[in-house]
């Protein structure tokens, strides 16, 4: 914190809410459980944790709990320093090693959490009352280091039992053997608020050896939603997405949020507005191949493509059963009519409109290339701002290509229509705009 290095790397929206939170519960020493919808960025945050560990460590070679050399707590590693002295082996191991993660799923044991007898090792001759044949599980196996548990309400109530002594006095207990294992670990666990609150499954004693609670969100701003989705986007390469194009999706996402049609229990996951964004940047891949353009770009019309694939990543309430598809290209256009504008706000479009006032009307569509477009509307003075407006920066110039040239054209197309300063009629495969 003194040197003021990024702490949790990638974590976007965070900064003045579950971050400071986060840090206090570490600083404390305290075990902790993440809260939130589904989406939140909970297990990423998480893995960022190990992070924070020293780089590399020296543990006792051979052994499964990753002993400290002048601090052994199994069995095995202190027979080895009772057996070696100063001549001990020891191993260096990176801080990614020192992290363990378990999804908690119905069917996960206590020999998976904590462990078991070996039988393996009592077939080699060992007594059964051996400490060393025991095979431990994933939580001391992540001794000096984090251990992540996700969706622990999922875990079965005798499950969660055996973790009450990991969790309150730092040791484990291995049916009949009498092991006191004091391990140096941060568990931390997440859970949806609606599983912790509502239907009761993390048993009370367990909410209760848990030192904090911190509640995840959605980005607050419309500026973090379009950090996140740009950061976690993955693309073809030469695939070009325009940034007012993942300003849409942003904008999309987050009037699906707040739509009283969605179930706002389930929360709309930040996967939704990723898995659009490289829906729309597929669709303009497809383009790219089916019509022979060298570079494809990402346009206004790859959008409505995404409203069919990702409408079962929303929960919806049960009176909207039947209108999905209808809601979402609603907040789909009005997300448009946002971003437009918002991009768009001070560029004079009236030579653009000019273009139709002769009754000339102009097609375009998820098939039409970019050259296309360009060619059915012609010049007209502005065109260079519109693709300012539209096209990333690149050492002071944009980066003007028909690509970009065509996604700021079909875009000021697009938001004439929704101002009301052009029609537009659906036709197979795109729309044609007309006064």
């Amino acid at each position: 914190m003194r040197s003021g290095q990024e702490r949790f790397p990638g974590i976007v929206g965070f900064d003045e809410t579950v971050l400071p939170q986060l840090e206090r519960s570490l600083l404390a020493g305290h075990d902790v459980v993440l809260l939130g919808e589904r989406g939140q960025g909970k297990t990423r945050l998480i893995r960022t944790i190990a992070g924070l560990l020293d780089e590399w460590s020296p543990a006792v070679a051979g052994c499964a709990l990753n002993d400290h050399p002048y601090a052994p707590v199994s069995p095995e590693a202190r027979r080895l320093a009772a057996e070696y002295g100063d001549d001990l082996p020891v191993v260096w191991r990176h801080r990614s090693e020192r992290y363990g993660e378990k999804l908690a799923t119905p069917d996960t044991s206590v020999g998976d959490l904590v462990g078991d007898v070996d039988p393996v090792r009592l077939a080699e001759g060992r007594s059964l009352g051996d400490p060393e044949t025991v095979h431990y599980g994933l939580v001391p196996r992540s001794n000096r280091g984090v251990f992540c548990l996700n969706e622990l309400p999922d875990l079965a109530a005798r499950i969660q039992v055996a973790l009450l002594n990991v969790l309150e006095e730092r040791d484990v207990q291995i049916r009949g053997y009498r092991l006191r294992l004091p391990l140096d670990m941060l568990v931390v666990a997440s859970a949806n608020p609606e599983d912790y609150t509502n239907r009761g499954r993390i048993i009370t004693p367990l909410k209760d050896r848990f030192g904090a609670e911190v509640r995840t969100h959605y980005p607050p701003e419309l500026a973090d939603e379009v950090a996140l989705v740009e950061q976690e986007s993955g693309f073809a390469d030469g695939v070009l997405v325009p940034p007012h194009l993942a300003e849409i999706v942003a904008r999309f996402t987050r009037l699906v949020r707040e739509s009283p049609s969605v179930d706002e229990r389930s929360g709309v996951s930040a996967r939704f507005a990723i898995a659009a964004l490289e829906t729309a940047a597929a669709s303009a891949e497809r383009r790219a191949a089916l019509v022979g353009e060298e570079r494809p770009v990402a346009r206004v019309c790859d959008l409505p493509g995404v409203v069919h694939t990702l409408r079962g990543k929303v929960e919806f309430e049960v009176s909207e059963e039947g209108r999905e598809a209808e809601v979402l290209r609603h907040l789909l256009r009005r997300a448009t009519y946002d971003a437009f504008r918002s991009v768009l706000g001070g560029v004079d479009l009236g030579p653009l409109v000019e273009r139709f006032s002769t009754g000339e009307t102009v097609e375009s569509g998820e098939l039409v290339s970019a050259t296309e477009l360009l060619d059915r509307v012609g010049p007209f003075p502005g065109l260079a701002e519109l693709v300012k407006r539209v096209a990333p920066d690149s050492d002071g110039a944009p980066e003007a290509t028909p690509g970009y040239a065509a996604a700021g054209l079909e875009f000021a197309l697009e938001g004439l229509y929704l101002n009301r300063r052009l029609s537009k009629d659906t036709v197979p495969g795109g729309a044609r705009y007309r006064t």
